[in-house]
C-alpha cells in the first residue's frame, strides 16, 4: 500500500497505526515534505518504520532512460540535464531548466514556507541562491548574514542558520561536516552543502561561468551518499581531501578535479592524498577519459566511468 503526501491529511497516525495493526498490509509513506523525516515517524510510529531515501537518478539510471549511448556523450548530457526524471521528456534544454526553477521554488513554498510559516520568503530564497552559487565551497551563517546585510538586507545570524537548517530538512541541501584526519575527529565548524541535483544550480542561477570542478564534486557528494557512505570534507594539516567516504569498515579518500592533465594542478590534487598515512584506499576523480591508473597508491579514475559503475 503506498499513501503519498499523508501529513497533510490531520490524525493520520491513527489511520496508518490502525492499518499496521490489521497485518494485512505493507505501508510506504511517500513524500516530498520536510515531515517525513525518520525522526518524526519515529516518534509518531513508535519505531515501526524504516526510512527508504530516493535521490534524483544517478549517472547510472540516466544511462538505463536513455538506452545506454557512448559514456563520454551521456555523461556531458548528465552533466547539464542533472537527475530530476521529470525534466527528461522537455525536448528543449531551456524547458527542463524552467521545470526545475519549478520544481525548486514549489519545493521551498510547500515544505518550508507553509510549514514554517516563513514571512520573509525573499530572504530564504536569497540564502538558497547564495548556497547555490558557493556549493563546494566552506559556508557558514555568519558569511551569509554579513553579505546579505552588506547588501540591505536586514538578517541575523540565527535566522540564517535557521533557514539552512529548513534548506536541507527539505531536501534541497546535504550538509558536509569536516572530518581531522589526524586527530580523527569531527570539526564543529567550516561546513560545506551540496545540492541534491547540481542541475538545480543552472536552472536558478543560470549557465555561465561554470566552475565544472565544483559542478562535478556535487555529483559525487551525493552519489557517495546515495550509495550509502557517511561523507566528510577531510583535513589533514593544511591540506584538504574532497571526500571522506564512510561505509561501516570501509573508508575512502577522494579528491575530485575536471582536468589533472597539467602537472601542476595533477601534484595539488595527489599531493594530500599522499600525506595520508593509513593504507585505506585513495583515488583522484576526473575526466580522464582512460582506464583507471595507479600513481604511488593513489588510483586515478575517470569520473564518468566510475559513475557509471565501470571503475
Amino acid at each position: 500500500m503506498l499513501i503519498h503526501e499523508v501529513q497533510m491529511c490531520d490524525g493520520f497516525e491513527r489511520a496508518i497505526n490502525s492499518l499496521h495493526a490489521s497485518e494485512q498490509y505493507d505501508i510506504f509513506i511517500t513524500g516530498s515534505n520536510a515531515f517525513l523525516l525518520s525522526s518524526d515517524l519515529s516518534t509518531l510510529f513508535t519505531g515501526r518504520t524504516f526510512e527508504i531515501e530516493v535521490f534524483p537518478f544517478s549517472f547510472e539510471e540516466y544511462r538505463l532512460y536513455s538506452d545506454e549511448g557512448e559514456v563520454d556523450r551521456d555523461f556531458d548530457e548528465y552533466a547539464r540535464t542533472g537527475g530530476m526524471s521529470g525534466s527528461y521528456p522537455y525536448p528543449l534544454q531551456e524547458q527542463r531548466y524552467q521545470y526545475l526553477s519549478n520544481v525548486f521554488k514549489t519545493l521551498i513554498v510547500r515544505d518550508i514556507v507553509q510549514r514554517h510559516n516563513v514571512r520573509n520568503e525573499s530572504a530564504l530564497l536569497r540564502i538558497a541562491d547564495y548556497m547555490m552559487d558557493n556549493v563546494s565551497n566552506i559556508t557558514s551563517a555568519r558569511n551569509i548574514t554579513d553579505i546579505l546585510n552588506a547588501d540591505g538586507l536586514k538578517i541575523t545570524n540565527k535566522t540564517v542558520g535557521t533557514y539552512m537548517g529548513y534548506l536541507c530538512d527539505a531536501f534541497a541541501f546535504y550538509k558536509v561536516r569536516r572530518y581531522d584526519i589526524r586527530g580523527k575527529k569531527y570539526l564543529r565548524s567550516g561546513e560545506k552543502y551540496y545540492l541534491a541535483d547540481h542541475a538545480f544550480k543552472y536552472a536558478l542561477l543560470g549557465t555561465r561561468d561554470m566552475d565544472w570542478g565544483r559542478v562535478y564534486g556535487n555529483m559525487v557528494a551525493i552519489e557517495l551518499l546515495r550509495r550509502g557512505y557517511e561523507v566528510y570534507v577531510g583535513v589533514l594539516y593544511k591540506k584538504e581531501i574532497d571526500f571522506v567516504a564512510i561505509r561501516r569498515s570501509e573508508k575512502l579518500y577522494i579528491q575530485v578535479s575536471d582536468d589533472i592533465s597539467s602537472d601542476k594542478t595533477f601534484e595539488r590534487e595527489i599531493s594530500p592524498l599522499l600525506s595520508i598515512g593509513d593504507a585505506y584506499p585513495k583515488m583522484i576523480l576526473a575526466r580522464t577519459h582512460h582506464e583507471a591508473t595507479d600513481r604511488d597508491g593513489v588510483q586515478i579514475v575517470d569520473l564518468a566511468r566510475w559513475l557509471c559503475g565501470e571503475a
